[in-house]
């Protein structure tokens, strides 16, 4: 395999690794934690560590399909049984939803406490994409999250068992820390009825990450944590010192290793990207020097490269 190719599958590579870890990341309870008390009312002012017990289960990272018809298991009988993750080697190619689970919300009432749930979704994204528009998707899937608990959260006209659902993207590299909170609002237009039903059921929550951290801030605790754990710049020991010293997140082994392996895949993406871009401008240099009139033979001695090499740039150059 010509080695520019070559670099160009490992840093592919490296590349969906890296994603994969910025789920797994996320998908940490003490980080979604983090998370629902900057973004979900019944949250704001708990301590992180009082919600994690709220988080139900073990959270699904890409694992639930959003395809209408496949995120919710095979019916059993006239029962859907929960969300689909199984069969995902036949199902490749399907779009999942990056991080999904179920909170139960803390109440004052004793006797109804945690008895109400809401569904979250989380998507990472390394930039807000060009080739769409990105609160479209956002409304897709939260629309998918409120569709899917149909006959598996509420069952025929059940529509009063509807749970609330919060899809929350985090958006990186972005020119300034944002957050938006994308609601349906209720205009009386003619007269003043009280039409009856929860206006609250979807909530898109947009998290814009700064390509620079934000200075200690209570306002951007949330950016400053988000910022320092995806960031491709800090080291593994600055990560650490930020969740340790400032959100007294204690570092588990499994987090630990995730923070480890995610900054040396940032480091081996930008190392290939240089080499790549190198590779690239040297084959670029040579193929003008040969248009310009000069023989692999004069070409490989001012590149030091051997005439084979010099011929098999050109020869790639001219196939395109």
């Amino acid at each position: 395999m010509h080695n520019t190719l070559k670099r160009a599958v490992i840093a592919t590579n490296q590349k969906a690794q890296y994603d994969a870890k910025v789920k797994n990341l996320l998908g940490h309870k003490i980080i979604l934690a983090h998370i629902l008390t900057r973004t979900v009312d019944e949250f704001k002012g708990m301590n992180p560590r009082e919600v994690i017990p709220y988080i139900e289960g073990t959270p699904y990272i890409s694992k639930v399909p959003i395809e209408p018809g496949m995120t919710n298991h095979e019916q059993q009988g006239q029962q859907i049984i929960g969300l689909n993750t199984e069969n995902a080697e036949i199902n490749e190619g399907l779009i999942r939803f990056d991080i999904i689970f179920y909170v139960r919300l803390p109440s004052e009432d004793r006797k109804d406490a945690g008895l109400t749930q809401i569904i979250i979704n989380v998507e990472a994204q390394k930039d807000e994409p060009t080739s769409y528009e990105i609160l479209n998707r956002a409304i897709f899937y939260a629309s998918r999250l409120v569709s899917s608990q149909k006959e598996r959260d509420f069952v025929k006209s059940g529509y009063d068992d509807i749970k609330r659902v919060y899809s929350i993207w985090i958006c990186m590299n972005m020119e300034q820390n944002s957050m938006n909170h994308i609601h349906f609002v209720n205009d009386a237009v003619i007269g003043n009825h009280e039409w009856k039903g929860k206006i609250d059921l979807i909530n898109i929550i947009m998290i814009g990450i700064a390509k620079e951290l934000p200075e200690q801030d209570e306002r951007y605790e949330l950016h400053r944590l988000l910022g320092a754990l995806l960031s491709q710049k800090l080291t593994v020991d600055e990560k650490m010192s930020i969740m340790e010293t400032e959100y007294d997140i204690e570092l588990e082994e499994n987090l630990r290793r995730d923070v480890s392996t995610m900054c040396n895949l940032s480091e081996g993406i930008e190392e290939k990207g240089i080499a790549i871009g190198e590779a690239r401008a040297e084959a670029t240099m040579i193929a003008r020097m040969h248009k310009n009139g000069m023989q692999p033979e004069q070409i490989a001695a001012v590149t030091e490269k051997s005439i084979e090499e010099v011929r098999k740039i050109i020869a790639d150059c001219e196939n395109g």
